[in-house]
C-alpha cells in the first residue's frame, strides 16, 4: 500500500517536471518573452452557490495562482456552474474545463474549510481525479487529510497535471461520471 503511494507520488512529480522542462517554462534565461502555451479561458457561474460563493471565487482564484494555461473567470454563459446543497461535495466534470459542482453543506458542518472544497471540487473541473492520500499538502486527497486541513493550494505536481491536461487537451476522468469525496469513500 505504501509502495504504491510512493510510486504514484513519483510518477505525478517526474509528469509535472517533464512538462515543466519541456515547455520552457523551467528556464528562466529563456530569450522568448512570449508563453510557449495558449491561456484558456474557463467561465464559472457561482450565483447558485449560496453562502459558498466567496470560498468559490477564493478557490478559482488560488487556481489562477497556480497554473498558467487555464484561468477560471466568473461570467455567464458558463463552463462551470456551481451550486450549493445539503448533500456532500461533489463535481461531475463534462468535459476539459466545464461541469457542474455542488458546493455540499455537509462537509462543512463536519468541520471541512470551504474554500480547500471550492479549490478541489475545482481541480476536477480541470482534470483531476481523487487522490485519498491523506496529506493536506495534495489538495486532491480531499477528505482524507481531515478537518484540521485548511490547505486550499494545490501542489505543484497537480499544478504541474492541470498544466499538462490544458496543453494536450486531455484528462482521464470520464465525462459525466460524478466524482464525490464522500466519508464513507475515505481513508482516516
Amino acid at each position: 500500500m505504501v509502495a504504491r503511494r510512493f510510486l504514484r507520488v513519483c510518477a505525478t512529480l517526474l509528469l509535472g517536471l517533464a512538462f515543466l522542462t519541456g515547455t520552457g517554462l523551467a528556464a528562466s534565461a529563456s530569450s522568448d518573452p512570449q508563453p510557449s502555451f495558449v491561456v484558456r479561458t474557463v467561465t464559472y457561474d457561482a450565483s447558485g452557490a449560496a453562502e459558498f460563493r466567496a470560498a468559490v471565487d477564493e478557490g478559482a482564484q488560488i487556481w489562477n495562482q497556480h497554473v498558467r494555461n487555464v484561468q477560471f473567470v466568473p461570467g455567464t454563459p458558463a463552463d462551470v456552474v456551481i451550486y450549493a446543497d445539503n448533500g456532500w461535495p461533489r463535481a461531475m466534470p463534462t468535459g476539459l474545463g466545464s461541469g457542474y459542482v455542488w458546493m455540499g453543506r455537509q462537509a462543512v458542518q463536519q468541520g471541512h474549510y470551504p474554500v480547500r472544497i471550492a479549490a478541489h471540487e475545482l481541480g476536477h473541473i480541470l482534470g483531476l481525479p481523487d487522490r485519498r492520500t491523506g496529506l493536506c499538502s495534495d489538495l486532491m486527497s480531499g477528505a482524507s487529510a481531515g478537518t484540521s486541513c485548511r490547505n486550499p493550494d494545490p501542489s505543484p505536481a497537480e499544478a504541474a497535471e492541470v498544466e499538462y491536461n490544458f496543453q494536450n487537451g486531455r484528462t482521464a476522468l470520464v465525462p459525466g461520471v460524478t466524482l464525490a469525496d464522500s466519508p464513507a469513500r475515505t481513508r482516516h
